[in-house]
């Protein structure tokens, strides 16, 4: 017997190579889905302006990083002391001006060149809901726990969504011509909108989403809400505030992921490297025995083997880290 509905995963279509470039845009869903990717070597580029959870401040973003529009200092604000963009993350705020224009203008210099590299772009959507800076109503990408008099909180539909991202996409593709993008919708829950707020913003996303694939043939979906709601509907699967998932949910929508969009090459690559981490990641009783210094060796000599059949991949902080215990 079946005891849950199975999520019938995208059977066709490109596959993600490991040696492709990608970027992530998007809520702190993709925070999750961009770390896992980095920690498994992939060549990826996560949220250059911090997390992002409405589609529209991620079109401004990339926008922005398309013209290499470089910030000044009457772009940020100042309050209390601190010196932040409405448009970022608070990771790049600062107490002084100078430090937070340096983060956020290194990262959009980092940005330009990766995005005009990329293979694939990955943006994971949060919500529908965009609040709008009430001074000159443009829809902010932060709210910095300021004030809720200082914004407008309104809904965005599909239809405004999608007459934003069709003629973005397009510029995309016009500077890289093999570019693949990968939408896909946050299984994160926005109780504070609600719990039929959450459902309509969602809905918004979805069929903005629909709409975009159904036009663009390099557009494709990866339905991490449906298997989060569907697949993954008991509470078990939920973190301790009962809207985000649990560490088990993301690695089971990862294994989802990867088993749908990546190479048979990757996969084993995959497989190989996952050896190798559970390894590194041992703690010993005794790190100077010598069962474990031959251990040591054996996951060095299984490091530098890949790096010789993979000379693109960047495994130095491992080596470095092999050897520091190899020498104790």
């Amino acid at each position: 017997m079946e005891f849950r509905t199975k999520v019938e995963l995208p059977a066709k279509g490109p596959k993600i190579q490991h040696t492709d470039r990608l970027m992530i845009w998007g809520s702190c869903f993709s925070e999750h889905i961009g770390n896992l990717l980095a920690e498994h070597k992939f060549n990826c580029d996560v949220n250059p302006f911090g997390v992002l959870y409405n589609p529209m401040s991620i079109a401004t973003s990339i926008h922005c990083l398309l013209k290499k529009a470089l910030y000044q200092k009457e772009d940020l604000r100042e309050e209390q002391g601190g010196w932040y963009s409405l448009m970022h993350h608070s990771t790049f705020s600062s107490h002084k001006a100078e430090d937070c224009l340096l983060k956020i203008n290194q990262r959009i210099a980092q940005g330009h060149k990766n995005l005009k590299q990329a293979d694939w772009i990955i943006f994971t959507w949060g919500s529908s809901f965009v609040y709008t800076w009430k001074e000159n109503g443009e829809i902010v990408g932060n709210c910095h726990k300021l004030s809720s008099r200082l914004f407008e909180r309104k809904m965005v539909s599909a239809d405004e969504i999608t007459a934003i991202y069709l003629p973005l996409l397009q510029e995309l593709k016009a500077v890289r011509p093999n570019l693949q993008c990968l939408f896909t919708v946050s299984p994160i829950r926005h109780l504070k909108d609600g719990l039929h707020g959450n459902q309509l913003s969602k809905a918004n996303l979805l069929i903005a989403i629909d709409q975009i694939c159904s036009q663009m043939d390099f557009c494709h979906y990866f339905p991490s809400y449906e298997i989060m709601i569907d697949e993954l509907r008991d509470y078990r699967f939920y973190a301790d505030d009962m809207m985000h998932p649990s560490p088990l949910a993301i690695q089971y929508i990862w294994e989802c992921f990867c088993n749908c969009y990546f190479t048979p090459s990757t996969l084993s690559f995959l497989k190989e490297w996952n050896k190798i981490r559970q390894g590194l990641a041992h703690r010993p009783f005794n790190p100077e025995s010598e069962a474990y210094q031959t251990f040591l060796s054996q996951i060095l000599l299984k490091i530098e083997d890949l790096k010789e059949k993979l000379p693109y991949l960047d495994v130095q902080k491992e080596i470095k880290l092999c050897q520091a215990q190899l020498k104790k």
